[in-house]
């Protein structure tokens, strides 16, 4: 509470810090024209970097990373200065930053330091985040800098945290702190006013419940607490170990016991969170066929914004594969000296090279997971640069990529993502059927002509007024390079005919794209022939063309349907991008849902929207208590108002789960506002439904504005433990 110095953050007279807080001047990269000296500096905060009479938050950096990998880098300096460069990418939107510092080892300094500063920053727990978010607060509201704070000063803080007083409560806050009567509040003072702030009713009722051991939680008390109100099945061993690892005061642990501070402490832990910790590591069984599971899926992985005039960019690669995006897009164009580009043709994207995109893809494929990677080919380009996309994809990716099957004879379905791990597969067309690699009639191919309806995406073209208007290739000859389509094995792009003709003519591995509408009107129409056909079959569904603005629709109907590659617009932050993030949320965030076993049986009667008997109707009854949220942030910093937060909780699954309740919306209070409602939910066929959480600010004018939410699956839900999830919700960049 002291105002003078850093924040505390476990740094102190650390030289990483004090590098960073002493700061220094790089040179900032745009293009081979401009390139500028900036000076770049942590600020007092230890939160924020000042550049340029410019801010940004460390909280808004994604990464760091060394050398020339960015782009920009690679694209406008010198070999020579690769121990010289890094990159600071951030999250969102925000355009990243190409530095260059003066040295190989003030690179690494700075690398070093930021990295060790974002770590720092991420393992802080939620009281501590707290306490570091209120101290800068302090800061700020102390104009003079005198390490004291008046009545204005402390006005001016409630309001930066989201509080509207009136002023007579507000002086009498002033007052009940100020001991000394001299009209400030100093340190200790400020320490009476920082506890009269944080005082959280709610959880003062739930502990004195069960604090009945001389005002103390013992861990029979807390045993109690566990089995009563969070469902556990618990031992004492267990409470010990929870007073141990929470507790903060060395007497009251020698003692076996817990303090409020301790239990608040573990309600805003990991053990407190809604989500099953279980269920964060792979929990699934991965070795059954790759169409038996969900698939995470991006549409023209490469644009970062819009459809049509937006960039292209190597790191909207990195974002979705990050994010655990297992199947990327790649539209393929022939670009100049013989090198194939990718963009989205007939636009204004920008273009980038196909080889960097496979390098990028080859990078940061396995980061997130270990399990296989789909690479969704629209191959727009002559033979002759077919041949060097299959030549880059040979030579960059190597032995990772499937080139032949796996099996020693024709397989009859496909392989499992843990028999592909680390392994890359192609989808693209091809010129013959697989079982050539198992007949004496394999021998080459010299017919470099395919001659069939081409698939869906690919005829899809639009106007730069973002009107569908022709089919390009219809009916025509396509022409595929021998050594592109040899890379073909598990996903053979073929157009779609209906159900009966796919089971009657196609092979397991001949997969088609379908645009949303008629993917959904066949959910809708013909939801089990869909969910039958996908017992066998994968289908990749994507966004409609007049979809210009990187918009998404909803994926979960198609889910429903059982389809595995549902490709969204990974860029745009949405609601509906929410349920995808939620759906591959849990089993260790693989890119890989197994689906329900009623969804992989051949003679299933399943269908989401008649919903009649069978093993997926497991009724279960949701009772949710949505009891206060805290440090909620004013999302819009131009509103002079503070927020008016309510929460929603939205059920997402098939039509008859699907339902949203809200509670009042609290006015003037985003620092701890309190609602204490109840809200019931039945949830028919829990395997498919997802729990959105949402909270708002009201607005009775224009829409609410988003604050934050959190997703997952409802089977993933830990009972009882909805007490401090509110403290952990994720907040939308809004940049």
């Amino acid at each position: 509470v002291n105002l003078e110095g850093q924040p505390a953050l476990g740094l102190e007279g650390d030289t990483d810090l004090k590098f960073l807080l002493g700061g220094g001047e790089l040179l900032k990269l745009r293009s081979s024209s401009w390139m500028k000296a900036r000076f770049y500096k942590l600020q007092e905060d230890c939160r924020t970097m000042w550049h340029e009479s410019k801010t940004f938050s460390i909280e808004d950096i994604s990464a760091v990373r060394a050398g020339r990998q960015s782009e920009g880098l690679r694209k406008y300096t010198d070999e020579l200065l690769e121990g010289r460069c890094f990159s600071i990418i951030f999250k969102g939107r925000r355009k990243d930053l190409d530095l260059i510092a003066s040295s190989d080892e003030e690179a690494k300094q700075w690398v070093t330091s930021l990295e060790k500063i974002m770590s720092n920053l991420n393992n802080l727990n939620c009281q501590q985040k707290t306490q570091h978010w209120i101290f800068n607060c302090l800061r700020k509201a102390d104009k003079n800098c005198d390490s004291q704070l008046s009545l204005e000063e402390l006005k001016d803080f409630l309001h930066q945290i989201n509080i509207e007083l009136d002023d007579l409560y507000a002086e009498d806050l002033f007052r009940q702190c100020d001991k000394s009567k001299s009209g400030y509040l100093s340190e200790e003072e400020i320490k009476t006013f920082y506890n009269l702030l944080t005082r959280r009713q709610e959880i003062d009722e739930i502990y004195a419940e069960y604090a009945k051991t001389t005002g103390f939680m013992s861990a029979e008390n807390l045993l109690d607490f566990l089995i009563k109100e969070q469902k556990e099945e618990a031992t004492l061993a267990d409470a010990n170990r929870l007073i141990d690892q929470y507790e903060r005061d060395d007497k009251a642990k020698e003692k076996q016991l817990m303090t409020k501070d301790g239990f608040l402490m573990y309600l805003q832990m990991f053990e407190g969170l809604v989500l099953n910790p279980t269920h964060k590591a792979v929990h699934q069984d991965m070795n059954q066929p790759l169409n038996h599971y969900f698939i995470s899926s991006s549409h023209n992985t490469y644009l970062m914004e819009d459809q049509l005039t937006g960039p292209s960019s190597t790191k909207a690669y990195i974002r979705a594969l990050v994010k655990g995006c297992r199947c990327v897009e790649l539209d393929c164009w022939d670009g100049s000296d013989e090198e194939p580009v990718i963009y989205h043709g007939h636009t204004l994207t920008s273009k980038i090279l196909f080889r960097d995109a496979i390098k990028t893809i080859k990078d940061y494929a396995f980061k997130t997971s270990d399990y296989p990677v789909i690479l969704s080919l629209e191959n727009h380009c002559s033979v002759e640069q077919q041949k060097v996309m299959a030549k880059h994809m040979s030579s960059i990716l190597g032995s990772a990529l499937i080139t032949t099957p796996l099996e020693d004879q024709m397989p009859t379905e496909f392989p499992s993502p843990e028999a592909l791990k680390g392994r890359f597969l192609v989808k693209c067309k091809r010129l013959n059927k697989l079982e050539v690699y198992f007949t004496r009639e394999a021998a080459a191919v010299n017919d470099d002509t395919l001659t069939e309806e081409e698939d869906e995406e690919e005829d899809e073209d639009i106007d730069l007024k973002g009107v569908l208007v022709f089919d390009l290739q219809k009916c025509k000859k396509l022409k595929i390079a021998k050594e592109l389509s040899d890379m073909v094995i598990y996903c053979k792009s073929v157009p779609f005919n209906g159900f009966q003709d796919a089971k009657d003519n196609l092979a397991f591995y001949e997969m088609a794209s379908v645009k949303e509408g008629k993917a959904i009107q066949l959910a809708e129409e013909s939801a089990n022939c869909y969910i039958r056909h996908n017992v066998d079959k994968l289908s990749r569904i994507y966004p409609a063309g007049l979809r210009t603005d990187s918009s998404n629709f909803n994926p979960v109907p198609l889910w429903n349907a059982g389809c595995q590659i549902v490709a969204l617009n990974v860029q745009t932050p949405c609601p509906n991008m929410d349920l995808n993030q939620g759906r591959f949320l849990v089993n260790g965030k693989t890119g890989y849902i197994l689906k329900p076993a009623y969804m992989r049986d051949q003679m299933s009667e399943f269908d989401p929207i008649t919903l009649t008997r069978g093993p997926w109707l497991q009724h279960k009854t949701l009772h949710i208590m949505i009891i206060s949220a805290q440090q909620l942030p004013k999302v819009n910093q131009k509103k002079t108002s503070v927020v008016d937060a309510l929460v929603k909780v939205e059920i997402h699954g098939v039509p008859a789960d699907t339902a949203e309740k809200e509670t009042v919306h609290i006015v003037d209070n985003g620092f701890n506002p309190m609602w204490n409602e109840n809200f019931q939910f039945d949830v028919h066929v829990p395997a498919l439904a997802l729990v959105r959480f949402v909270v708002e600010d009201y607005n009775y004018a224009f829409d609410n504005e988003l604050i934050g939410q959190f997703t997952l699956p409802f089977t993933s839900l830990q009972l009882g433990k909805l007490v401090a999830s509110l403290c952990h919700l994720p907040v939308y960049s809004l940049k």
